[in-house]
């Protein structure tokens, strides 16, 4: 059974001179009034009776007072609470009888239930932990974050280089329409001595058609003695003429090269090798920038692949309050960081935490609640009922949202015996839910 307070009687403790209350099981009990007229004094309270000596306000007594402090509290199960006398002796007995010490009520109680504002002001990273101690990932997921900022890390290193290597592959000069490998010189002479020597042979045979051409026209201009001699002629000038036919088509057929482009090549050899190593360079760069950068790539996977096992496990865990995660280290409440999330969500998801902390508490105690509108004390009361949490909250406020309003130490409108029947009468005529409260 998780416990609450169903009975608080306190005289002379700090403002407060005399407060008698029946706080609501659920929901939202308000302690209204004005500013410096008790309202955190009542708290105080019940932190000191049930958190222990620990918490005892440095001036406990109320100052108008002779009388020392009384702290009188009753829990649902009939447990009761008092710290009375001079000394402020604690005293507690159980609904059988039996008696029990500080020991017993620290069973029950969670600090964090009695000192909200110690959650909300934590670090970042507290918060976090806090979460992730409650439902039990810790270990897994300190193990996965290891592994991402070792992977991070190695990525951050790996992109500075591929960002170093592609600005330095870029301010590299690179030389288009230059060959894609080193001229050779033993190449060049070679293609141009096959040049020279094919041109020479296309020399040689213009040469000779010129020569047939030659003796054509001799044995065209031969003269002749005999019929003998006339038929030789007729048959050296067939052949002849065939030949020349030959020759004429070959020569036709034969085109010269020029060996200007290769004597260039041999002249700038030096200046073209100087390029292609520039532009090899360049290549051998981008190739490095390249294989970074694809390294970088594989390390982010890796990393999203970490980050979505991470989210899987918080997703799977008993979580508190729908919403709740932990993002990069930090509480997240719908995805809002803690100072993105409004004062309401913030209440909310410290409550929250701080019943799955120890869910034997079933209360929790807040100060100075008026950061939120009525609309929104409603709902926060709303959820509180569903919740089966009792909370007791003071706000500046003087409104019917309050269940009772404590003027200069004592309940407006009587003394404090009136506290019960003052919540009762206003529950009957307003809106508001349950015995004074939301």
């Amino acid at each position: 059974m998780a416990m609450k307070i169903a009975e608080l009687q306190i005289e002379n403790v700090k403002r407060v001179k005399a407060v008698k209350l029946e706080p609501s099981e659920n929901g939202l009990t308000i302690i209204g009034g004005d500013n410096a007229q008790g309202k955190t004094s009542v708290l105080d309270a019940i932190v000191w009776a049930l958190g222990g000596n620990k918490y005892k306000p440095s001036e406990a007594q109320n100052h108008d007072s002779i009388l020392p402090p009384k702290l009188h509290l009753v829990m649902n199960n009939g447990l009761v609470v008092e710290r009375a006398g001079k000394t402020s002796a604690l005293k507690v007995i159980d609904p059988s009888g039996k008696k029990g010490g500080q020991q017993l009520l620290n069973s029950f109680t969670e600090e964090l239930a009695l000192n909200l504002p110690k959650f909300m002001e934590a670090s970042e990273k507290s918060k976090a932990d806090t979460l992730l101690r409650i439902i039990g990932v810790g270990d897994q997921l300190a193990k996965l974050d290891q592994a991402e900022n070792k992977l991070y890390n190695e990525r951050h290193t790996i992109g500075q280089i591929a960002d170093q290597k592609e600005k330095y592959a870029k301010e590299m000069v690179y030389y288009p329409d230059t060959p894609n490998e080193p001229v050779s010189v033993y190449e060049l002479v070679q293609e141009q001595q096959a040049i020279l020597l094919k041109n020479a042979k296309n020399r040689e045979k213009r040469e000779q058609k010129e020569e047939l051409k030659k003796k054509l026209d001799e044995a065209e201009n031969a003269i002749i003695d005999t019929e003998e001699e006339l038929e030789m002629l007729y048959e050296r000038r067939n052949e002849l003429t065939e030949e020349l036919k030959t020759a004429e088509k070959t020569v036709e057929n034969l085109h010269d090269e020029e060996t200007a482009e290769i004597e260039k090549k041999l002249a700038d050899v030096d200046d073209i090798n100087r390029r292609v190593r520039a532009n090899l360079d360049r290549e051998k760069a981008e190739d490095e920038a390249r294989e970074h950068r694809a390294r970088y790539d594989h390390l982010s996977a890796e990393i999203d692949d970490i980050r979505e096992k991470r989210q899987h496990l918080l997703d799977s865990a008993d979580l508190p309050l729908p919403g709740l995660s932990v993002t990069d280290g930090k509480l997240t409440y719908n995805g809002a960081e803690w100072d993105c999330m409004s004062s309401a969500e913030q209440l909310k998801v410290a409550t929250a935490i701080v019943r799955k902390l120890k869910p034997e508490c079933g209360f929790v105690l807040m100060d100075k609640l008026e950061q939120m509108d009525l609309k929104t004390l409603k709902e926060f009361g709303a959820w509180l009922e569903k919740e089966g949490l009792q909370c007791i909250a003071t706000r500046v406020s003087t409104g019917d949202e309050c269940s009772i309003i404590i003027e200069d130490g004592r309940v407006k409108g009587g003394d404090a015996s009136v506290a019960t029947s003052q919540k009762q009468e206003k529950a009957e005529t307003s809106d508001w839910k349950g015995r004074g409260a939301f």
